[in-house]
């Protein structure tokens, strides 16, 4: 009896094993892209009177779909593809091209197995904006003054993380005339600020030893700058051009603090401290004699800090 007991164990000890060998099967489920996508767009102040909003340009975007894991979005404000997460299918943007403008919103929707499905949406936003007397004289002295960068003051300029919660250049900071040995020029070139007569606004940039900037497609679109190179000096002429004074883009709070005005440029011929940012400069601060500026680079995910002497 005993040794029929051990066989039949054994015999279960054999089967258990045999089964454990055995590959599982996984079923994932069914692979369905996201369906029924819609994105809402309401625009702040819109009614029968202002169809395209009360011209502070603010929009809160919402994305609903079915089966549905992470949301996308392009805001449209530019030619090339900037997906931005909305962790929960809605988010708020505020436009700051001044006058009537459409933007074409991109909603990516990721279901399972990586799937993913796209609609787009043309919205007309309005976006007027009137800058505080002061950021004009301060700027301009009312008609024309000239800025450049102080190389006398620790973080002249800086580098950190473009988000907003980080508004300090977290990353590195310059010393005290820390580019004098190997790149003055960033020191001597000069940023006259014009209010025109009409009020119309113009930036004339002066390079007397070049532009201090990167190379290639990093240079900020600055005409005339080698495609090789690492940052330094580079011969440029200089130019001129329109800038605007728009709403920050970034919504940072005046504690930040933040003047909550962005000087805008024009075109590809001026530049402001560092040749290879973009082109809205976030005033956080500005005096009649000290200008502190925040603005994304040309590489992602960059915050540049530069802080200007009136001349």
């Amino acid at each position: 009896m005993k040794k029929n007991i051990k066989h039949l164990f054994g015999i279960f000890l054999l089967l258990l094993l045999i089964n454990s060998c055995k590959e599982k099967d996984y079923v994932l489920g069914s692979l369905t892209a996201p369906q029924n996508i819609v994105i809402t767009a309401v625009i702040a102040g819109q009614d029968a009177t202002h169809p395209n909003g009360d011209g502070s340009g603010n929009v809160a975007i919402t994305i609903t779909a079915d089966n549905a894991l992470a949301y996308y979005v392009d805001y449209g404000t530019s030619s090339t593809v900037n997906l931005v997460n909305l962790p929960t299918g809605s988010g708020t943007k505020k436009y700051t091209q001044l006058g009537l403008n459409t933007y074409r919103i991109t909603a990516v929707v990721y279901g399972k197995g990586g799937t993913s499905s796209t609609l787009t949406k043309d919205i007309q936003v309005q976006s007027n904006f009137i800058p505080d007397a002061a950021i004009v004289t301060n700027l301009t002295g009312g008609t024309s003054k000239t800025w450049a960068v102080d190389p006398s003051v620790p973080g002249q300029f800086g580098v950190g993380p473009w988000s907003n919660s980080s508004v300090t250049p977290e990353w590195w900071s310059a010393a005290v005339n820390e580019k004098v040995a190997c790149c003055n020029c960033f020191y001597t070139a000069h940023f006259t600020f014009t209010k025109n007569s009409n009020g119309t606004y113009t930036l004339a940039v002066t390079t007397p030893d070049g532009a201090f900037t990167k190379t290639g497609s990093l240079a900020g679109g600055l005409p005339g700058i080698p495609s090789s190179g690492g940052e330094a000096c580079y011969a440029y002429g200089g130019g001129s051009g329109a800038f605007s004074f728009i709403p920050a883009s970034t919504g940072l709070p005046a504690s930040t603090p933040s003047t909550q005005t962005s000087i805008n440029l024009a075109g590809v011929n001026t530049f402001i401290g560092y040749g290879a940012l973009q082109k809205e400069y976030e005033i956080m601060v500005l005096t009649s004699t000290y200008m502190y500026l925040r603005v994304q680079g040309t590489e992602t995910g960059n915050a540049w800090y530069l802080k200007l002497k009136a001349l």
